[in-house]
Order: C-alpha cells, then sequence, then structure tokens
C-alpha cells in the first residue's frame, strides 16, 4: 500500500490559519469585556457605601429610623422625652399641636435638629398622619409627649423589625411589659377590645390601645390612614393584620404622665374605638365624625 505524506509546509500553514481564525473569534469577546469593564466600575463608584451605626453592644444598623412625637402644651415634659431618646436615631420630629406654653421653643433648646411641624387639624390620629409624612426614616417610631413611653425601649422595636418584621407593636400587658398609668376600668375596656379585635380580625394581640409602635415606611402604604382621633391606633392595629403584615409584639413598660393631665377620656374614646372596629369589620372605611383638614406645615 503506498503511504501518504502531508507535506510539513501544508500542516504549518493549516495551524497558522486554525490560529487566526481563534483569534479572530476571541478578539469581540475580549472588546466587549474592555467596554462592559469601565461601566462596570463606574457603576460600583456611584453606589452609595450603607453607613451602619452601633444601636446596641451587639446589634448595628444601616436604615435611618424617625421618632415621630405628637405634642400639645408639653413643654414640662419634653427633657423627660427628649432625654430618654437614643443618640443614633436619624432624626425627632414634633408635631405640635397649637401650644401655648412654649414646647416648641424647649423642644427646639433640646434639640436644634428637630423638625418641628405645625398641625392645622386636630386630634392624635392627624397629628401623626402630619408627621408620618414629614419623617424621612425608612424607620419610624411612634412616641408619645407626656413622658409615659422609655425611650430606651427603641432599639428592642428596632431589633425586631431589622429582623423580619413589619410592624413592632408595643404591648403593656406581654410578658415583660406593664403600666402605672391605667386605671381598672380602662384595663377592662381596653381587655374587651382587644378580645374583640382579635375574633372578628385574626390578630393575636396582648393590647390594642397603646401608641408606643415602629414600623417601616411602606407599611403607611398599605394601611392608609385616614382617622383624626385617639382611635388611630386601634384603626392602624387592624389595618396592619388586614394587609398580612408580620406584626411583633414588644414587652414595654407605660409610666405615669409626668406633669399635666391626659386628654384621654376612657368611655367617650372607648366608643370611637368601638365604632372603629365595627365599621372595620364591616368592610367600610373610617371616617371620623367630624373631620377636620389635615394637613401639615413645617415650622420656620
Amino acid at each position: 500500500m503506498a503511504s501518504v505524506v502531508r507535506p510539513l509546509a501544508d500542516s504549518t500553514q493549516k495551524d497558522s490559519q486554525q490560529a487566526q481564525q481563534t483569534q479572530q473569534q476571541t478578539q469581540p469577546a475580549q472588546q466587549a469585556q474592555q467596554q462592559t469593564q469601565p461601566a462596570q466600575q463606574a457603576q460600583q463608584q456611584t453606589q452609595p457605601e450603607q453607613t451602619y451605626r452601633p444601636v446596641s453592644s451587639h446589634l448595628a444598623i444601616a436604615p435611618p429610623v424617625s421618632v415621630v412625637i405628637p405634642a400639645m402644651n408639653e413643654a414640662e415634659n419634653l427633657p423627660y422625652v427628649f432625654k430618654s431618646l437614643p443618640d443614633w436615631i436619624h432624626e425627632v420630629v414634633l408635631v405640635d399641636g397649637n401650644s401655648t406654653d412654649g414646647t416648641v421653643a424647649v423642644a427646639r433648646e433640646l434639640r436644634p435638629d428637630v423638625k418641628v411641624v405645625e398641625q392645622r387639624g386636630r386630634g392624635k390620629g392627624d397629628a401623626l398622619i402630619s408627621g408620618f409624612a414629614a419623617s424621612t426614616g425608612e424607620i419610624v417610631v411612634m412616641v408619645d409627649a407626656d413622658g409615659s413611653a422609655d425611650g430606651a425601649e427603641i432599639v428592642s422595636y428596632v431589633s425586631a423589625l431589622v429582623g423580619g418584621a413589619d410592624f413592632a407593636k408595643g404591648s403593656r400587658f406581654a410578658n415583660g411589659g406593664g403600666t402605672d398609668d391605667m386605671t381598672p376600668v380602662r384595663k377592662l375596656g381596653n381587655r374587651v377590645l382587644t378580645t374583640l379585635v382579635n375574633r372578628k380580625f385574626g390578630a393575636r394581640y396582648t393590647d390594642l390601645c397603646y401608641g408606643y409602635n415602629a414600623f417601616w415606611r411602606h407599611c403607611l402604604d398599605d394601611i392608609d390612614l385616614d382617622c383624626a382621633g385617639f382611635e388611630v391606633e386601634t384603626l392602624m392595629n387592624i389595618r396592619i393584620v388586614r394587609a398580612g403584615l408580620r406584626v411583633q409584639e414588644i414587652p414595654s413598660h407605660e409610666y405615669e404622665r409626668i406633669h399635666g393631665t391626659s386628654n384621654l377620656r376612657a368611655v367617650r374614646d372607648g366608643m370611637r374605638v368601638l365604632r372603629v372596629i365595627l365599621r372595620e369589620h364591616g368592610g367600610r372605611r373610617y371616617r371620623p365624625e367630624r373631620a377636620p383638614a389635615a394637613g401639615l406645615r413645617e415650622a420656620s
């Protein structure tokens, strides 16, 4: 059989052609990679670095925290309230309900960076809605201005939120909580109303009418608050459950009001809370009997 011998020159030429084809095929990929590298570098440079703030010995957070405080004639109590607030919070929003005792002046003296919002409507619900709109934090905390809440507990609320909860609800009757301020009549009324909400809406609350709460800002889009009075807390709790948001109760201790007298009236406000429960259960949106024009104006 005659053997076939391939010339060395032909073999070398073919190898060279294959190398050129391979190089031509890889060049577009290399050029595309070189073009995308500057864009990736620019994107990395434009993305802001998150700053983590230590809030306790074992927890640091990035989301800014706003504390909203509705107040009317609470000048004597503000020093106690502001002193208890942690120094790592992002901002304090004070909603002033046309105070005549120098509440705003005291707030600015205690905390020069306080954001003051002048309330145009009336009622606690209206004040909170105005304060929520003026706040800028990703986490919003509600605190009363009478000195009954301990600002040191805020870290527990924030820890629950960054741990996965949507709404951190304070409870005076959860294990570890307590109250120095409730009368037997108010305790009984709160228990009855809490039981009613749990049965009607499938909730598992231990405390319904308590104003020390915290939540992620996105919750406001789900609950659409439209309530002017003290019953705003009940409305929030009901709509949070109806929206399917994750709730975690935080044991909280309520102290007695330090100075002044409360505007809360047990029977009157209890009946307003009951009307809210019945209307929400009936599928109707709540409208207060006398709805003032809600609005906000940041004080200069």
